[in-house]
């Protein structure tokens, strides 16, 4: 089964949770300022730490039978950020980034068909600031190797993360849509039903379908809290726009704070797996979300909180039905 097939087939599917952020709680790690943990790949050690990040979000999915997303370590692998690390083969640390994590699902024997890789991009500034967020012509020109290099690699689908900004998603959309792979976009919204740069977003759905070919498979928003997602699907529901079909999932973060609040902030801001799960339960009964993960402050308690509450409610549908 392709990774369009999976959506339009699995009722649910589980997303892993925070990476980068957890790497950077490490004392043991060193996190690159411009790629974060794309090079961390070449030394044994960083190898070992993400490898047991990403298998304890297998586990998870493995031991509850969930379909799974699972993403590559390049969220900031762009050209410009690598040469800046003194990387110069932007293409062959993507490659090896996807080729990494396909290594890693091999493992997994039987259980491997059932996960699905995606090519992970993010925007080229400070993915709270959207000030900083190139024009859409620009970021087609910025966002076309990393998505070439990816969808080249053989991952199952592109994913771009964290985007504050329409004009830059745009680009990015055309990027990915030139390669043929089937691709993803997720926002950071405010409850007021935008995008940080204050498009709304039924708005920035509705424009990237109609101006690129073909458009994206879904749409997500990542690194708010599920009660930010809830109100800002409230608001563009009570404005009529048509989203449902097109907004399909979360990957949360586990603090309730503005993106304002949470730049910069020196402290972990958590809130605990089960309330965390219940509002992403609730994000799903009242908006049919179908991709369910977490981003920053969560970690294997968020995601195991989550898996569990899906198997029983997959298991109290199964006893009535």
């Amino acid at each position: 089964m392709n990774f369009a097939q999976a959506l339009q087939n699995y009722p649910f599917i589980l997303a892993e949770g925070a990476i980068i952020e957890r790497l950077r709680r490490d004392p043991a790690m060193t996190i690159d300022p411009h790629i974060a943990n794309g090079g961390l790949i070449y030394s044994e050690a960083g190898r070992t730490a993400l490898r047991r990040i990403y298998t304890q979000y297998l586990d998870i999915g493995k031991a509850y039978n969930l379909p799974m997303i699972t993403l590559t370590p390049t969220w900031r692998a762009t050209p410009e950020r690598l040469h800046r690390a003194g990387f110069a083969d932007a293409v062959a640390i993507n490659g090896d980034g996807a080729r990494f994590l396909a290594e890693t699902r091999i493992s997994y024997g039987s259980y491997a068909g059932q996960v699905f890789i995606g090519g992970l991009m993010g925007c080229r500034g400070d993915a709270y600031n959207p000030t900083e967020a190139l024009r859409d012509d620009e970021a087609t020109e910025f966002h076309r190797l990393q998505a070439r290099a990816l969808a080249a690699a053989g991952v199952d689908f592109l994913m771009g993360s964290t985007l504050p900004a329409f004009s830059e998603a745009l680009g990015m959309a055309r990027a990915m849509a030139e390669t043929g792979a089937p691709y993803l976009l997720s926002f950071v919204l405010r409850p007021t039903g935008t995008l940080l740069d204050g498009t709304p977003l039924h708005a920035a759905i509705a424009r990237i379908d109609a101006a690129v070919s073909p458009h994206p498979c879904a749409y997500m928003a990542n690194c708010v809290h599920p009660r930010v997602y809830a109100a800002a699907l409230n608001r563009a529901q009570a404005q009529d726009a048509p989203i449902g079909e097109r907004l399909i999932g979360l990957q949360a973060n586990t603090s309730a704070k503005s993106p304002e609040e949470l730049d910069g902030l020196e402290s972990l801001d958590s809130e605990a797996p089960a309330p965390f799960a219940a509002a992403m339960l609730d994000v799903r009964r009242q908006f049919g979300a179908k991709i369910l993960g977490g981003c920053c402050g969560s970690d294997e308690r968020h995601i195991e909180a989550i898996a569990a509450m899906i198997a029983a409610e997959r298991s109290t549908k199964h006893d009535s039905g």
